[in-house]
């Protein structure tokens, strides 16, 4: 691990930035939907949950191709971003992070959605009872009780988008420097000879990243359930 080039520093980097960046953009936008299919029903609830899940039902060749359809340069919504707002995601590392945040959607809904309906609804029934608004019900009162789920479903998909490739390479192939994270570096190795010894290197490199992930994620846990049942 102490041979590592600046290649695989640069490749680790761009991981963990695709990864940030992708938990943090697409958070507030997992609460909102985990919120909806835990305490609303409507019509198109069944179609939303699908969609929400299908990144983990499709192959992710398949997610990576539909983005690059819809956020190509050429694609529905791409050429139009690129307009309108000069952002482009077909081979940058916004894209890659586009789609791991895609990839971990589902992990972070499933994981704050659970956590949403284990709340009691009598508490949020009581403050509504004293006046509060529902916006001022969810900060005040689900928010704080559903921490522990939202910790746990931002690191579910951190570790997924670390560890992402499938939907990445598809959408943004394996640039180094630009789009060539931890995993796509991995397999760079593993198809030339005498990568063997680099490609094991970097694996456990993953390896420590993701259990430090879930060490992170098991601690943070337990220290937000101490400090809500104090």
């Amino acid at each position: 691990m102490m041979d590592l080039s600046a290649d695989d520093i640069t490749a680790i980097l761009l991981s963990l930035k695709v990864a940030t960046t992708a938990v943090v953009v697409s958070l507030p936008f997992g609460v909102v939907v985990a919120w909806l299919l835990a305490r609303k029903r409507f019509w198109g609830h069944t179609l939303l949950d699908g969609i929400v899940h299908l990144p983990l039902i499709l192959p992710p060749v398949v997610t990576g191709y539909a983005l690059l359809l819809t956020f190509g340069r050429r694609g529905l919504m791409g050429g139009l971003l690129d307009q309108w707002f000069g952002l482009v995601f077909s081979f940058r590392w916004t894209g890659a992070a586009l789609a791991a945040g895609i990839m971990g959607f589902p992990l972070m809904v499933r994981s704050i959605r659970m956590a949403i309906e284990g709340v009691d609804t009598k508490l949020e029934t009581a403050a509504s009872t004293l006046g509060a608004s529902s916006l001022m019900v969810f900060f005040t009162v689900t928010l704080p009780l559903i921490l522990p789920g939202i910790a746990a479903g931002a690191v579910l998909a951190f570790a997924k988008a670390m560890g992402e490739f499938g939907a990445t390479i598809t959408f943004v192939s394996n640039i180094p420097g630009e789009t060539q994270t931890l995993s796509a570096a991995i397999y760079t190795y593993t198809q030339v000879p005498g990568g063997d010894a680099a490609a094991l290197r970097l694996t456990l490199v993953s390896v420590a990243l993701s259990m430090a992930a879930l060490i992170a994620s098991e601690l943070l846990s337990r220290r937000l359930t101490s400090r809500l049942a104090a």
